[in-house]
């Protein structure tokens, strides 16, 4: 009984996740340095890099500080001080097609739609259904 009525609970706030995070990337779209590309990837130059371009075989060397829009923390090397080591083709697609803009060096901000992340399912617990998620990402390295 408790099960059934959590998921309950999760399929209402998923509604709520989701008309949020719908709204949130309309006004956000309109910012100035904003860019959205065709998939819905919404992506902001914090600073340029002009080192190696990423492909989808390499594997990358990243701070990253991963944001709910509601402020949540779900990752942040930036405060440990200590990179992340990814392989390219375990990111969701939404990192996956930011990467690929990106050079070493660079730092990028994104906000990536839940068809571009963890969609209509979330994670366990951690990252709601239908979730809109803000990354502030450095490439230092491509391996």
């Amino acid at each position: 009984m408790a099960k059934r009525e959590q998921k309950s609970k999760n399929r209402g706030g998923a509604g709520l996740h989701k008309k949020n995070g719908e709204e949130f990337l309309v006004k956000n779209r309109r910012r100035d340095g904003v860019h959205e590309t065709e998939s819905g990837l919404q992506y902001q130059i914090i600073e340029d890099g002009n080192g190696k371009t990423p492909d989808e075989y390499c594997r990358l060397v990243i701070h990253q500080r991963a944001l709910l829009l509601n402020g949540t923390i779900l990752e942040d090397t930036y405060r440990k001080n200590i990179p992340d080591e990814v392989n390219f083709d375990e990111l969701i697609e939404g990192l996956k097609e930011g990467f690929l803009l990106m050079k070493e060096g660079s730092r990028f901000k994104f906000w990536i739609p839940p068809e571009l992340g963890w969609g209509r399912k979330g994670t366990s617990g951690k990252i709601p259904p239908f979730a809109v998620i803000s990354f502030d990402v450095r490439l230092i390295e491509v391996l």
